[in-house]
């Protein structure tokens, strides 16, 4: 039979401690009570101050001989055992102004955390495990006998397709300039230049558009090894601003089986900052709102919108 463990509290004297403050508390409620009635329903003045002399000076012995009692329970007692393995960090108790820095307090409440946190997720992959999936990879194996697999044949493209898609969308747009690089193998890196008022980087992977960077007109575009700059952003607000709006573009034109039409999409989309320092907000009619043009322009219909009106 197990041993039972020891938490370094006396019970009893724990027991006796709750009981005496009670008694404490009811002490100190009738002493209370003593002063709020004062000393009224007395027939004389020196009666009245005697009784209630009389009576605050029993009431005060009272509590003091409770608050005794309860202290020396309070030594019976004892202190629990508190076995966290926080190695060094258990001197932090000892730090005189722990109210002000509860790192210890703190500290425990995080491994408790972090102790149920264990427990459950261990509770979860028991119950993940138990789990059968043989009947999906039955339906799995029985679809792929039925139908052949097709393979996807939009995710690699020969480059001159894509050199083709490219030029024609440059066709498509005047005051559009494309340069086409392809600095590692077949993945093409596209330098558009929109007029006089911006560059953007375009990644791709054959035909699917990775990220896109937005700089300024005047802003240096290559690095100091004379390649094309992919990561480093506009040092302008403003162009910052176009860079997540065109991120969120190559999340909206999505078409994976056709790719050349999300090209021509997002280069449309892309072209309607030709006036990005022209056009007024669709929403509240100003030019400025807190020193920025309207930099969304809408997915449809190409409107110009504050970042803040348009939603």
């Amino acid at each position: 039979m197990a041993e039972p463990i020891s938490v370094g509290v006396n019970l009893d004297a724990f027991s006796h401690a709750i009981s005496g403050i009670q008694a404490l508390r009811s002490s100190v409620s009738r002493v209370f009570e003593s002063l709020k009635d004062g000393m009224k329903n007395r027939e004389t003045l020196e009666g009245r101050e005697k009784q209630f002399i009389s009576e605050f000076q029993d009431t005060l012995q009272a509590v003091n001989r409770d608050l005794n009692e309860l202290e020396r329970l309070s030594g019976l007692v004892g202190r629990p055992s508190e076995s966290h393995p926080l190695h060094n960090s258990g001197l932090l108790s000892l730090d005189p102004v722990q109210d002000k820095t509860p790192l210890y307090s703190q500290l425990l409440q995080a491994y408790k955390w972090s102790n149920k946190l264990q427990y459950h997720a261990g509770l979860a992959s028991s119950l993940l495990n138990q789990q059968s999936l043989k009947r999906s990879a039955n339906q799995m194996g029985a679809s792929a006998k039925r139908r052949p697999k097709v393979q996807p044949n939009t995710l690699v493209l020969p480059p001159q397709y894509v050199d083709d898609v490219i030029s024609r969308v440059g066709r498509m747009f005047p005051d559009m300039t494309i340069e086409l690089f392809r600095p590692n193998g077949t993945s093409a890196v596209l330098l558009v230049t929109l007029g006089k008022v911006l560059k953007a980087i375009v990644v791709m992977r054959s035909l699917f558009i990775d990220r896109t960077v937005v700089r300024g007109f005047n802003e240096n575009v290559y690095s100091e090894d004379g390649k094309l700059d992919i990561w480093t952003k506009s040092q302008f607000l403003v162009f910052q601003k176009v860079t997540d709006h065109a991120t969120t573009a190559l999340l909206h034109y999505q078409l994976p089986q056709m790719p050349d039409v999300v090209v021509r999409s997002f280069m449309t989309w892309l072209r309607s900052y030709i006036k990005l320092f022209q056009s007024s907000c669709q929403r509240c009619g100003r030019f400025l709102q807190d020193g920025l043009p309207p930099t969304w322009r809408d997915f449809r219909t190409l409107e110009a919108f504050h970042d803040t009106c348009r939603l």
